[in-house]
């Protein structure tokens, strides 16, 4: 699970440099720009409420509380979907074939790391389950 966590995040990172390579990070358009931003300020909101905590990359969990308060209470993983929502709407302002080929990269890596996160939380938490069956992964109301 620690590998395929480790190359799920190698794979978002690699597609955040090929879409900034390729100039379709960035929005240019109003209502894009505006999903943007709100996924900056949503993955602001999500790490502040998350605290000093570190990041690993292999996804482990970190110490401390499990942390169901601010963007938490309504997803599981903010964070990823913050970056989802930021990546597709640079994707949708620039459409290509290869744009849309590297969004479904990333939502395939912030998908593995979230599945694995999810497991190793169930080990450490035994509360995630409860918590998990009554919030969303990425998709208020959906998934």
């Amino acid at each position: 699970m620690r590998l395929a966590s480790v190359l799920a995040f190698g794979a978002m990172v690699a597609v955040t440099a090929a879409l900034l390579y390729a100039h379709s990070l960035f929005a240019r358009t109003p209502l894009p720009i505006a999903f943007q931003i709100s996924a900056v300020c949503l993955m602001l909101w999500a790490r502040l409420t998350f605290g000093l905590r570190s990041f690993h990359a292999a996804a482990d969990p970190t110490g401390g509380e499990l942390v169901t308060s601010g963007p938490y209470r309504f997803l599981r993983h903010p964070i990823y979907a913050s970056i989802c929502l930021c990546i597709w709407a640079g994707i949708l302002d620039h459409l290509s074939p290869l744009s849309v080929s590297l969004g479904i990269l990333a939502t395939t890596g912030a998908i593995v790391r979230l599945l694995c996160e999810e497991k190793f939380l169930r080990q450490r938490y035994p509360e995630y389950s409860r918590y998990a069956q009554a919030t969303k992964r990425l998709l208020p109301g959906l998934w």
